[in-house]
């Protein structure tokens, strides 16, 4: 069974940084994308970045310049390093893993982390 564990949430004062991590287990073999995504308090999920299996990356317009995905693919763990923080990103942040193969059961599919909570003060 594949998990996706995020880890690295807190409470922060505006501008300070965060750095979140997901590590994936269950005897996987290779993850083709992960992504971050967030909920806002009474707002819809929406999505923070993307990175691809080779390292690609792509952001949401309001963390451009700000955030930063990377992914350890040895380790199956993917990153997330968040500066200049603002109140509005406050929000449960989740990872997940786009086209799972694992080892022992070929193709699994996508898969969610449970959250994380990241608060950031005035």
């Amino acid at each position: 069974q594949v998990q996706l564990v995020e880890s690295g949430g807190g409470l922060v004062q505006a501008g300070g940084s965060l750095r979140l991590s997901c590590a994936a287990s269950g005897n996987i073999y290779s993850i083709t994308s992960m992504a971050w995504y967030r909920r806002a308090p009474g707002k819809r999920r929406e999505l923070v970045g993307t990175i691809g299996s080779g390292g690609s990356t792509n952001y949401a317009d309001s963390v451009t310049g700000r955030f930063t995905i990377s992914r350890d693919n040895a380790k199956n763990t993917l990153y997330l390093q968040m500066n200049s923080l603002k109140p509005e990103d406050t929000a449960v942040y989740y990872c997940n893993g786009k086209g799972i193969y694992s080892s022992n059961a070929g193709y699994i599919g996508d898969a969610w982390g449970q959250g994380t909570q990241v608060t950031v003060s005035s």
